[in-house]
């Protein structure tokens, strides 16, 4: 590059616009999307190890998913290489391959092919992308607005890792608009610039979640205004609506947006809930949908949801359809919400389906699949589990559920009301009833929709196989439990976990399956159960292992804060965590500080003061009254004593500590697990031998304080002749315990 080519490339990157100046060069200054790249995440540990597997980022237009090419590209040693699918073809990939194969020959240099929009590559050329990821001459990442499942060829996409990036928060928004004004480089921190409150609140609200929006809209609203007497560039709520005056729906014609608003629009008809209903029609309407094909979607809804519970249903949408075509726009948007708030009104039959059970006789009884949640899941149900939770109307009472239709920031609100005339008079009751009936669901917490799955990855078939024979190897009773505790902390593939008691890795190994685009930290009691977990952890890939503590619960923090100082959980699980645990309060206090607000615990505990009583195994009444009597006592005061942690608890006590550290929902249930405790000789050794050092005392050493060495004689004899070789059934109360981290307050 000569002196000329220097100055112009610096002239262009200081005349850019302000959204390109201001994309983040670093993990640290990126903001959002804590999900993928928080601490702790997949990503950002394969990011900042320069170890990274072809991606594809998918989210809509403003959240980053540019900058976080751009980001790897600074961050790693690879050669980054960027090509825009609008532009580029075949002939472009042969170029970047000849030059990766040549980089890798003489300099021994990896080459990562950033491919914006990549959407718009055809099949073709899609496909002759795929023998250079496949060979790993090029590492992938992708960027699109589409649905890779969709967009994206299937052999591309199961070689790539899909991280969903989701529209920006408020917060996220502010903090960036802050980090425009502030910075006296690539923004405005050297003028004398200031954005009044109101006017900052109305740029963030209507970039609705799109930070270049966002930016561009500040970078107008500050380039043409003109500074006052004091010199200062006033941005009033006038200058802002100038600025920004329309907020960009996401929606398009032929994707996700397309499909997945038409779904929700069809739904809320079905559970008979007008405002919702009305609500995804206007979004439609606003973002420029055609009519006629919403009209055609209603006629559809008449003959299979409402059916013949109100057949002037579809003479009704018929009616409008027809109205509309001879009125146009805008004024058929009367005959749209009139269609809309008919059906969503209307009582529902799926009656005409009995022409498909006798259609399925005729096709041998081949079975029709059921439609689930608000978004279409006939494309993605496996990647992003979309579909997943929706409650179907048919199959309850009345054909009507109390499930929310309507997004969450919108959940409660009103926007038809029934009036006292005609037909209306005779639906007003019923619909305020559902009203009520939603309410009370929503404020208990009962009709919340599931999180979306936000990641996916290609399975490592050696790993999975590996996971498989690890998990297969713990026992009937143990996979239960390790399920329930793994279900309580309702996991998502991009979760950090952390495992409070690594034992024999019963939680951990599922837990890794369950979270291949998060993380798993594991907190290990003793050198020896390190040791174990690390030798197991071994046998995986590098960025797949869980990362291994070890300590206990009163050093945690400390140890956390020296290695990942910043890290915060999703969900924290344990088996037998808190057993041994003397202030169970401090711990659960512990345990919340280290989770993200809203966070999950999950723990199942033995109550070990229900422990089966070894002298009710054998019949004490050969040793007499008297010495019968003083062994149990013995063994009744192991679990009276107050002082022992190990056993003076009960599940009320675990869920008295755990409220009074502030945790949220909490809930407790107590299983009773029988299983059969066989009898060997080492395990009586064990009971009638001494204390190891560093370990709990035996059952002889309890006895000593209540019978004489001679005495003990005596009971060991017993139960070895009694005992000794035999399977006995042995029970334990095990308590089951899910709880919250407390939520941020309002003003937070």
């Amino acid at each position: 590059m000569d002196i000329f080519d220097q100055a112009l490339q610096e002239r262009m990157t200081k005349e850019a616009p302000l959204a390109a100046r201001m994309r983040p060069r670093t993990l640290d200054e990126f903001v959002g999307q804590e999900h993928i790249v928080g601490p702790g995440r997949l990503l950002r540990r394969a990011i900042q190890a320069d170890q990274l597997s072809s991606l594809i980022f998918f989210g809509p237009p403003g959240t980053g998913k540019t900058t976080l090419a751009s980001v790897i590209a600074n961050t790693t040693r690879a050669h980054f290489t960027t090509l825009n699918a609008v532009l580029a073809g075949v002939r472009d990939i042969r170029r970047v391959t000849a030059e990766a194969q040549e980089r890798r020959r003489l300099y021994n240099q990896r080459t990562t092919l950033f491919l914006d929009e990549v959407h718009r590559w055809n099949k073709a050329q899609q496909d002759a992308l795929l023998p250079w990821v496949e060979n790993g001459t090029v590492v992938f990442i992708g960027a699109t607005t589409e649905n890779p499942y969709f967009s994206v060829n299937r052999p591309l996409v199961s070689r790539s890792r899909v991280f969903q990036l989701k529209a920006l928060s408020e917060g996220d928004l502010r903090q960036i608009a802050q980090q425009a004004l502030e910075d006296p480089d690539r923004g405005y921190g050297a003028l004398p610039v200031v954005v009044r409150e109101e006017a900052l609140a109305h740029l963030v609200n209507v970039a609705n979640g799109d930070a270049r929006a966002l930016l561009n809209a500040l970078e107008l609203a500050v380039e043409t205004t003109v500074p006052d007497e004091a010199g200062q560039i006033i941005v009033s709520l006038e200058v802002a609506e100038e600025s920004i005056q329309r907020r960009a729906v996401l929606y398009d014609k032929e994707g996700d947006y397309h499909f997945d608003t038409i779904s929700a629009f069809i739904k809320s008809l079905r559970g008979s809930d007008p405002d919702a209903a009305l609500y995804w029609l206007a979004k439609m309407i606003y973002a420029g949908e055609d009519p006629r094909f919403i009209f055609r979607r209603m006629l559809i809804f008449a003959g299979e949801d409402v059916g013949l519970a109100d057949p002037q249903a579809i003479r009704t949408v018929n009616a409008c359809a027809e109205a509309f075509d001879r009125v146009g726009l805008p004024e058929g948007r009367f005959h749209l919400a009139e269609a809309t708030l008919y059906l969503a009104t209307a009582p529902k039959s799926n009656s005409i389906f009995a022409f498909f059970d006798a259609l399925a006789v005729v096709e041998q009884e081949r079975e029709g699949e059921v439609p689930t949640h608000l978004k279409d899941a006939s494309r993605d149900k496996d990647g992003f589990g979309h579909g997943k939770g929706y409650i179907y109307p048919h199959a309850y009472r009345d054909h009507w559920v109390a499930q929310q239709y309507l997004p969450a920031s919108l959940q409660g609100q009103v926007f038809y009301q029934p009036g006292n005339q005609g037909y209306e008079s005779r639906i007003g009751e019923e619909v305020q009833r559902r009203r009520e009936a939603q309410l009370a669901a929503m404020v208990e917490g009962d009709v919340g929709a599931p999180p979306e799955v936000l990641t996916f990855g290609p399975t490592d078939p050696a790993s999975e196989r590996w996971l498989q024979r690890v998990i297969s190897q713990a026992g009937e009773r143990l996979s239960r439990t390790r399920d329930r505790v793994l279900e309580g902390a309702q996991l998502q593939r991009h979760h950090v976990l952390l495992d409070l008691h690594a034992g024999s890795g019963l939680l951990t190994w599922e837990a890794l399956r369950r979270t291949p685009e998060g993380g798993v930290w594991v907190l290990a009691h003793t050198a020896e159960e390190a040791g174990a977990i690390r030798e197991m952890a071994n046998r995986l890939p590098e960025l797949q292992r869980p990362l291994i503590l070890q300590g206990d619960l009163t050093t945690l923090p400390g140890i956390l804060a020296e290695h990942a100082p910043a890290l915060t959980f999703d969900a924290v699980v344990g088996r037998n965590a808190l057993l041994g645990c003397g202030d169970k309060t401090t711990a659960f206090r512990m345990v919340a500080a280290l989770l993200v607000a809203g966070g999950r615990i999950s723990l199942a505990d033995v109550i070990a003061r229900h422990t089966p009583r070894l002298y009710r195994l054998v019949d004490l009444s050969t040793l007499g009254a008297d010495l019968a009597g003083r062994v149990e006592a013995a063994e009744e005061a192991i679990y009276e004593d107050p002082d022992n942690p190990r056993v003076n608890w009960d599940a009320g006590d675990l869920r008295a500590a755990a409220e009074e550290a502030a945790l949220a929902d909490v809930r407790i249930t107590v299983e009773q697990q029988a299983t059969e405790l066989q009898i060997t000789a080492t395990l009586l050794a064990g009971w009638f031998g001494e204390r190891a050092a560093g370990s709990r005392p035996t059952y002889r050493q309890r006895l000593q304080g209540h019978l004489s060495g001679d005495e003990i004689a005596q009971v060991q004899a017993l139960f070895e002749r009694k005992l000794r070789g035999q399977r006995i059934p042995w029970t334990m109360h095990v308590a089951f315990l899910t709880a919250t981290s407390a939520p941020p307050p309002d003003d937070c």
